[in-house]
């Protein structure tokens, strides 16, 4: 569809220069890496400011104004996950070798980052092909909480029409992702001596009572609850944590309950629920225990009607541009969309790179994706941007 030429060796450039920045996550520390993006934006002519949710945790928003016509925004993030061991080369070294760009962040989630700084490039350089208002939104956080994203939201910016988000997804349409809430559960014993453990309530035990309530639920309700493009949903436990001494019964143990929401559920109905197992747990087994906190997550579910506009032209952007299988697919995690969402935009989650490489050693992304990536980001903006002479 576009006739724009994309400039391989400057995608190339830009990508090491990202991955030499070190933002794992945490500590995140995205600031440096968000002043150079910065640059790169102000110098193709957008408006440019930054937003911090805390010291360095730092958000980009850059906005062009060009006429009437709807708001069309690009958004990815800039933290990584840790580097870890086991890396062939310097993680933080763009290295190239097999047709591939080796780094942290290359797929996840840089070079998406990239290949959106080069459409949103490109665009600024032709106003004459597209009126309306053109965004990039990059943000801090989204490998642990969605800090950034939900700091942004919070902040009341403009409505939002349409939005791509930038994941590795072998530049396949997501319209879809799963949602979390991870309460974390303290169960009640009384304390005795080891000795006469019958004089004590073992919270341990009392536990090992919660945890069969917790599975059977998985299996008889929850799971039962399916979404055509993300699957099931799903309730597990994925930490936990009791006693305080090698002679003592224990009077508490913690559990970390995982609570996977497909899009429809509504997380006030699914917190209520969580709450109605422990009521019945103790009802029915006489565990006493409560939720005593709930853990940062990226957010709810969320998903975009596979016959919005958006998701039709975002499959066309993909097959034109080498995906046989363009989708549409769902996430079975989440990301920042259900954010995106919550201003109104209709979105699609797209981005060169495989998830099954993303948080491993030797993540990379292939060059022809990352690429072609910035061809999809173009052709979806100019489908869903009108043309001057229609405003």
């Amino acid at each position: 569809m576009s006739s724009y030429q994309v400039d391989s060796a400057r995608m190339k450039k830009a990508l090491a220069a990202l991955v030499a920045i070190n933002t794992e996550n945490p500590p995140g520390h995205e600031r440096e890496a968000a002043e150079c993006l910065a640059g790169w934006l102000i110098a193709a002519g957008f408006d440019l400011s930054f937003s911090e949710y805390a010291p360095g945790r730092t958000n980009v928003i850059a906005v062009l104004n060009n006429g009437p016509g709807p708001c069309f925004a690009f958004n990815t993030h800039i933290d990584t996950v840790p580097a870890g061991n086991g890396w062939r080369s310097d993680p933080f070294t763009l290295t190239e070798r097999d047709g591939r760009l080796y780094g942290r962040g290359a797929c996840d989630a840089k070079g998406p980052l990239v290949a959106m700084i080069e459409a949103l490039r490109l665009l600024a350089a032709s106003p004459q092909a597209w009126s309306g208002t053109l965004m990039g939104v990059f943000t801090a956080d989204e490998e642990v909480a969605s800090e950034g994203a939900k700091f942004y939201v919070r902040d009341d910016p403009p409505a939002i029409d349409f939005a791509v988000i930038g994941e590795p997804t072998s530049n396949a349409t997501f319209s879809a992702h799963k949602g979390s809430l991870r309460p974390r559960v303290r169960v009640k014993g009384v304390t005795a001596h080891s000795g006469t453990p019958e004089l004590g309530v073992n919270a341990i035990y009392q536990s090992a009572r919660l945890l069969g309530l917790i599975e059977e639920a998985h299996h008889q309700q929850v799971r039962c609850r399916c979404h055509a493009l993300v699957g099931n949903a799903s309730l597990t436990v994925t930490r936990i944590h009791g006693g305080h001494a090698d002679n003592v019964v224990p009077d508490s143990c913690e559990l970390l309950l995982d609570r996977r929401m497909v899009p429809g559920e509504d997380e006030e109905t699914v917190k209520a629920e969580l709450q109605q197992l422990l009521d019945h747990a103790h009802a029915h087994a006489g565990v006493e225990a409560e939720i005593i906190a709930w853990q940062p997550t990226t957010g709810g579910a969320t998903q975009t009607d596979s016959s919005e506009a958006i998701v039709e032209q975002s499959l066309a952007a993909c097959r034109r541009h080498g995906q046989p299988d363009p989708g549409p697919f769902g996430f079975q995690g989440g990301c920042d969309l259900v954010h995106f969402r919550a201003l109104g935009a209709k979105g699609v989650v797209i981005g060169p790179g495989s998830l099954a490489v993303a948080h491993k050693p030797d993540e990379f992304v292939p060059v022809e994706e990352f690429i072609a990536a910035a061809h999809i980001y173009l052709d979806i903006a100019l489908a869903m941007l009108p043309p001057v002479s229609q405003s």
